[in-house]
């Protein structure tokens, strides 16, 4: 049977019954292979899904007026991908695989019957949601009022900690999976300048680099550098009610 990566990331933060389980593994019955470098949603298009990522990684990103690409997010295993439909007819973003990887796809009127059926289920959704609007926000933060060097690092640090959390067996070396023009799209940096500030990091002793593995040598001088919180970590849903 597939593990539902939604149940795994929505149980990190509270816990949930068999019949909530069972409702959130109902949303992961389809599966579509998406290869790499292949688009799921455009933006603009017309969609009624949406997506939970079970394998590989994806991002979404905007093209802005001058033809650039600004990257918005990176998707791990267990994101609900494409939820900003939910309120737009058409996507706001669009959404494309980084590596091989494999979605389940859900009409969203599911979601409504969730909602109805399952409504603590849907206030830990909304709530997950909220978080990744906090981390967006240090990114726009970020984008804006800090250095090349602590926009890389952060990226670093937030690929590094996502991809322990469906991974325990990744520690303070592992395998971002993006190339330097990605990162650069994640920061407002070219390519030319990531590859720069890569370097530093490495002069300074805070990171390693060895055939695509970044090994993190001083993590926490690396977090100072970086101003990277991990929002994640601080999440706290003992508010919600008990399973019924």
């Amino acid at each position: 049977m597939t593990v539902s990566r939604f149940v795994e990331r929505l149980g990190e933060f509270v816990p949930l019954c068999a019949r909530e389980q069972a409702a959130l593994g109902r949303l992961e019955e389809r599966q579509r292979v998406v290869r790499r470098g292949a688009t799921l949603v455009r933006e603009h298009d017309v969609s009624t899904e949406l997506c939970i990522l079970q394998s590989g990684m994806m991002m979404s990103f905007v093209i802005l007026a001058d033809g650039s690409r600004q990257i918005l997010r990176f998707l791990f295993p267990g994101d609900l991908i494409s939820l900003p439909s939910l309120v737009y007819t058409t996507a706001p973003e669009t959404v494309a695989a980084l590596s091989d990887s494999v979605v389940c796809p859900f009409d969203r009127a599911m979601l409504a019957q969730l909602a109805m059926r399952q409504p603590r289920l849907f206030l830990a959704m909304v709530a997950l949601d909220q978080a990744e609007r906090v981390m967006l926000t240090d990114r726009l933060a970020g984008l804006g009022r800090t250095s090349a060097k602590a926009r890389v690092a952060s990226v670093l640090l937030h690929v590094r900690d996502r991809l322990r959390r469906f991974d325990g067996t990744v520690g303070d070396s592992f395998v971002p999976g993006l190339t330097q023009e990605e990162i650069g799209d994640a920061t407002g940096l070219t390519a030319v300048h990531v590859n720069r500030m890569l370097r530093q990091l490495e002069e300074e002793q805070l990171i390693a680099r060895e055939s695509g593995r970044v090994t993190l040598l001083d993590e926490r001088k690396l977090i100072r550098a970086a101003n990277y919180v991990d929002r994640l970590s601080a999440i706290d849903l003992s508010w919600l009610p008990p399973a019924a």
